[in-house]
């Protein structure tokens, strides 16, 4: 109960901090476990800098080249940005993530969106985390993007989403926020 309780107190924290300014550093938070079964396995809190600089990932680095946003969504998460936050559960392990989180991340770049708006929760192979952050957010398959509103969950898209472009389906979420 009290792990729980820690795990949704930093989740909170993170939800509900506000945007600094660019010359303010924010700090980051990332606790995270790391095993080995076949390939590496983060667990927990990371930071896209976790990843994208660990050698073990490089599949985040290639699979950030290819493609494009959707311009809509950029143009949705530039207008309303300050309103939400994002929490991003994924397994390092998990081919949908490795293929779907760098879609992620380019409507993040291109957009503008700020990394500190964005809580990014590794999992385990049974789908597990530090803390139990899985169960508090009803966690199934990854990887699963879940837009936040005043700590609230405004919608989430499981895997490839609705029709196989996250990109466009979470420009469509985010460009109905009031």
């Amino acid at each position: 109960m009290k792990n729980i309780l820690f795990g949704l107190a930093i989740a909170t924290t993170a939800f509900s901090c506000t945007v600094k300014k660019a010359s303010v550093a924010t700090p980051v938070v990332h606790t995270y476990e790391t095993s080995y079964d076949n390939a590496k396995v983060f667990k927990g809190l990371v930071t896209r800098q976790d990843i994208e600089n660990d050698t073990s990932f490089k599949w985040f680095k290639a699979n950030m080249q290819l493609g494009t946003a959707s311009a809509t969504a950029i143009e949705a998460f530039k207008k309303n940005g300050s309103k939400f936050k994002m929490v991003v559960f994924f397994g390092t392990w998990c081919e949908d993530s490795q293929n779907l989180v760098p879609i992620f991340y380019r409507l993040v770049d291109k957009s503008g969106y700020s990394d500190s708006s964005i809580t990014l929760i590794a999992v385990d192979r049974k789908k597990t985390t530090l803390d139990n952050l899985h169960t508090a957010f009803h966690i199934t398959n990854v990887p699963t993007f879940i837009v936040m509103k005043d700590g609230k969950e405004v919608s989430r898209i499981v895997e490839y989403g609705k029709y196989g472009e996250i990109d466009k389906e979470l420009g469509e979420i985010v460009a109905g926020i009031q």
